[in-house]
């Protein structure tokens, strides 16, 4: 096999935060968005390459570095960027947090369309602004856009942007051209700029297409601000490298001034080396990894239906991240994660964390060999089954 995602590659005593937090050795963590698989090949010759030369200074940013990016969503995605829109920075948080803080003034309202991505609320938070829920709809195991309760919010002046999910971590989907319309419509006739985190752009399951937002028309690329890194689907997020794109020389001038400010300027040769490896050689090695992630996620679907069918497993179009349902516990997510800990040793995100809509929901990460996986399942089936009220 040319790529071996079976493989178990042992992370403890490696300073992982997602393995080495827990101290005990029989904790099995299925919670931080990092995956279990060694990257593509070509990123780790690459890395190997660079190691050798022994020097580490500071980094000048190459030429390839801006057309691995640029060759990438144009080949993958239909999306032409050019080089003077991007920005490179050490993350998409870091990214998130600066962008706000360009854009905003203290005070501002922020929409985000929950239940999602935790950072979201502090990267709001701590610029000063208001987190304004505008809750997804809940309804046959799967997200809708309450495009009503959208309109309202973006409607109140005190909102000037709203950052979207895309794919949408934690509940999976992976919004269609149409839905990504209608919510750039809305913001479009409100005067509100969408800011989008793309970073799982490339990890969409078969049957599903991610569509750029900003790729969709001239009004929406003028109108958002896109960040993106590799960091997701190759697994380099220890690296700190991402890129964020606006098509507004206006609204890039303001944002690079923030990342100067914010000091996240920077970054290392490591990160420059691998992303330009992944983007240039990885394609391979991804079109595997998706596989195998959607064969983890149809074993846990069967898993679930055979054994814990009262526990609805949201329907997962992307990210390697399942949003399960555990309501008919009566119980609090945090106490529902807090007992698997304890009982079972597996260590999942609680629901509650992101945002008052999750609660009684848990996130189960599936990014590992099967049978890590399949340990993994059987541990949550000894508490779930007996925890039924």
């Amino acid at each position: 096999m040319k790529y071996n995602f079976d493989g178990i590659v042992p992370r403890r005593e490696t300073n992982s935060y997602k393995w080495d937090t827990a101290h005990e050795d029989d904790v099995l963590p299925m919670w931080v968005a990092d995956m279990d698989f060694r990257t593509a090949p070509a990123v780790v010759e690459a890395l190997h390459k660079r190691v050798e030369h022994g020097i580490f200074g500071y980094t000048k940013v190459p030429a390839a570095y801006y057309e691995a990016v640029i060759n990438w969503f144009s080949r993958r995605h239909g999306w032409q960027i050019k080089k003077d829109w991007i920005i490179y920075t050490s993350g998409v948080v870091p990214a998130l947090s600066a962008i706000i803080k360009a854009l905003t003034v203290p005070d501002d309202r922020v929409p985000v369309q929950t239940p999602v991505y935790n950072c979201f609320f502090s990267s709001i938070r701590n610029n000063g602004c208001d987190v304004i829920a505008a809750p997804l709809v809940y309804r046959n195991e799967t997200y809708r856009i309450d495009f009503e309760g959208l309109e309202e919010r973006t409607s109140d002046p005190r909102v000037k942007l709203m950052l979207l999910c895309n794919p949408y971590n934690p509940a999976g989907r992976v919004w269609t051209r149409q839905e990504l319309m209608r919510m750039g419509e809305i913001c479009c006739r409100n005067n509100v700029l969408v800011v989008t985190d793309e970073i799982h752009c490339e990890l969409v399951l078969p049957g599903h297409a991610y569509t750029p937002f900003a790729s969709i028309s001239k009004d929406f690329l003028m109108n958002s601000v896109t960040c993106i890194s590799p960091s997701k689907a190759f697994n380099l997020a220890g690296l700190q490298i991402a890129n964020i794109i606006s098509a507004d020389e206006t609204l890039r001038m303001k944002i690079d001034k923030a990342i100067n400010v914010n000091e996240v300027c920077d970054v290392n040769p490591f990160g420059v080396a691998a992303l330009i490896a992944a983007y240039d050689e990885g394609e391979e090695w991804l079109e595997k990894l998706k596989h195998y992630l959607s064969v983890n996620y149809n074993y846990l679907k069967a898993y679930f239906a055979e054994h814990l069918p009262q526990f609805p497993v949201v329907v997962l179009e992307g990210t390697y991240l399942v949003w399960i349902d555990c309501k008919i516990l009566g119980k609090s997510s945090k106490e529902i994660v807090a007992t698997l800990l304890e009982k079972e040793r597996i260590w999942v995100n609680e629901g509650s964390m992101y945002g008052e809509a999750s609660e009684g929901f848990i996130r189960v990460n599936i990014a590992c060999p099967r049978q890590v996986l399949i340990d993994g399942l059987n541990r949550l089936k000894a508490y779930l089954r007996t925890a039924i009220i």
